[in-house]
């Protein structure tokens, strides 16, 4: 275990900050950031050899403008640093640290798009999420948020390797997607094939980016939950909580305990339902389509749980910053018994399709195989970093609502490959009922939101009645909450991994940054290179047990 003064005797030069969250933060040299970051990954004492995130952050009344946020974990100590390296303006440039993490590729890439920080060294720095067609740098401070650019059509066949490479062969460049049911979503992948083998593959995202952060800029603290359902579509739930999570640790406030089980209630039903939509489509994909219709129909019924709660199926918005928009109707226990008892038959129905399967064997058995090693260093978190060995679980690495108190395993594979990615999510589904079963019996009566003036609003009768209280809900509505000026990185494990949300505060009633990272970002950009060397029908298997969302993708 390291302390601050370890770093600092190595690298004095270094300024360590305080910070909300207390994680130890320090302040680079812009021009040292790949040293020290080389440093803290092979030091033995430090051991991060994961990069979780990287963004950036502008800060107009700065001399250096543009910062780079870096946030470390080791996966074997669970300690976590946060590094901080800044650039001037008006052609902020800063080394690339792809040569130490890989993973750091797309998201270089994001804030050179994003921000216009150029990272000296990066091996393909171009445009990830905006077409080149685009002018200017949107997440800049200065950049008006209404404003458009045509779009054109790019040249997307520039990162072709030269002709002749694959020698004695005839080789030929299909496209995949956007509008591809395979694809799982309006991505595109670019392959290079001779046959059905696979020479060279490169993506294309964007297709479905909304600029999730500038929208959290203009907006209130509150009404930022909305825009989180949209990421992770298929658990909206799990976003909302991992938000709202963050906001409330910025606050100093605690949830209810009622709260906190129907969070954990709610919450591993979306995993559930984010499980059941990434194996059935996945097994569609490569002919299996009876699992299909076993894995929805739990599904369904979990829609139906959230549509008894709040009122909505797939964006659901059902969390408050301080607790939830509405107790739990009293039909509560009974829908989620009911859930309880129909989805272990079925989820036991769909193993003995598959499992001993030899059809399903030989199309997912050492395909897509991806070591520990591999997975670390690209960032991969949640199912598929589980897949490959290494049992890193946000729930029992930093235990939140209890789950250090709940009785359940954390499943994990062998070879990494597309079996054993079902195989876990499967293994999930049945762990997600055992957490939801012991919830659900320590769930007793109480409120459900956080007795805090910030945060509640005024009786209705006060609003109808009083003047005070009408002025007292104008107020609160429109100009929202005020959070403490200072810096954030909160993080709940997501339907994909990590979700993490940093945000930066200037203490007013809208966050001065917003960033989250979408555990599906760090997984997605490993996909072209699991498919070099495959059969085009691998790489098809492969990406369904990824569980790529185009909404979290994106943002």
């Amino acid at each position: 275990m390291w302390t601050s003064e370890d770093l600092l005797r190595r690298f004095p030069d270094l300024k360590e900050e305080a910070v909300l969250d207390r994680m130890p933060t320090f302040r680079v040299p812009g021009e040292r950031i790949a040293e020290v970051a080389r440093f803290v990954k092979e030091d033995p004492a430090f051991g991060m050899d994961m990069m979780v995130d990287l963004c950036g952050v502008d800060y107009p009344d700065r001399a250096e403008r543009f910062e780079t946020v870096y946030h470390f974990l080791s996966t074997q100590s669970l300690q976590r640093l946060r590094l901080k390296a800044a650039a001037p303006a008006p052609d902020p440039v800063i080394p690339s640290i792809t040569a130490v993490y890989p993973g750091a590729d797309w998201f270089e890439r994001e804030a050179f798009d994003l921000y216009g920080i150029r990272y000296a060294g990066h091996p393909n720095l171009k445009r990830l999420l905006l077409g080149d067609y685009f002018q200017g740098h949107p997440l800049r401070k200065d950049y008006p948020p209404g404003k458009r650019w045509p779009v054109t059509t790019d040249d997307v066949y520039r990162n072709l390797p030269a002709s002749g490479e694959a020698e004695d062969f005839e080789t030929m460049v299909i496209n995949l997607g956007p509008s591809h049911p395979s694809m799982h979503g309006t991505f595109r992948v670019l392959a290079q094939i001779d046959g059905e083998m696979v020479l060279w593959a490169d993506t294309e995202i964007g297709y479905l980016h909304r600029c999730f952060e500038k929208m959290a800029e203009e907006h209130i603290y509150q009404q930022i939950i909305p825009y989180t359902d949209r990421l992770n579509y298929c658990s909206s739930y799990l976003n909302n909580v991992a938000y709202c999570r963050t906001v409330e640790a910025m606050l100093g406030i605690e949830v209810p305990e009622r709260t906190q089980m129907i969070r954990v209630i709610l919450g591993e039903l979306s995993r559930i339902m984010d499980h059941m939509v990434c194996v059935g489509t996945n097994v569609v994909d490569i002919g299996a389509l009876t699992n299909f219709w076993y894995l929805f129909q739990p599904r369904e019924e979990i829609y139906g749980v959230l549509e008894a709660v709040c009122g909505s199926r797939l964006t659901v918005s059902a969390c408050r910053i301080g607790g939830m928009l509405t107790d739990v109707p009293g039909n509560f226990r009974a829908l989620v018994e009911h859930v309880l008892k129909m989805t272990p038959p079925l989820l036991a129905d769909v193993d003995r399709l598959l499992t001993a399967n030899t059809i399903f064997h030989e199309r997912t058995m050492g395909v897509g195989a991806v070591t520990p090693e591999e997975a670390i260093a690209y960032g991969w978190t949640g199912p598929c970093l589980r897949a490959s060995g290494v049992p890193y679980d946000v729930r029992k690495a930093y235990p939140y609502y209890h789950y250090d108190e709940f009785d359940w395993d954390i499943p994990v594979g062998t070879a990494g490959d597309a079996f054993d990615r079902v195989q876990v999510r499967m293994e999930e589904m049945r762990q997600s009922l055992r957490i939801v079963r012991q919830a659900l019996d320590r769930m007793e009566p109480g409120p459900v939101m956080v007795d805090d003036p910030r945060l509640n609003l005024p009786p209705k009768t006060e609003v109808y009645n009083t003047m005070e209280g009408l002025i007292y809900q104008f107020e609160k509505v429109m100009f929202g909450l005020k959070v403490p000026k200072g810096e954030y990185y909160g993080f709940s494990e997501g339907g994909n991994g990590e979700l993490g949300f940093y945000i930066v505060s200037d203490g007013t009633t809208k966050p001065h940054r917003v960033k989250v990272r979408p555990p599906c970002f760090a997984i997605y950009q490993y996909f072209p290179k699991m498919m070099v060397g495959g059969m085009l029908a691998d790489a098809i298997a492969t990406l369904g047990g990824l569980n790529v969302i185009a909404g979290e993708l994106d943002r």
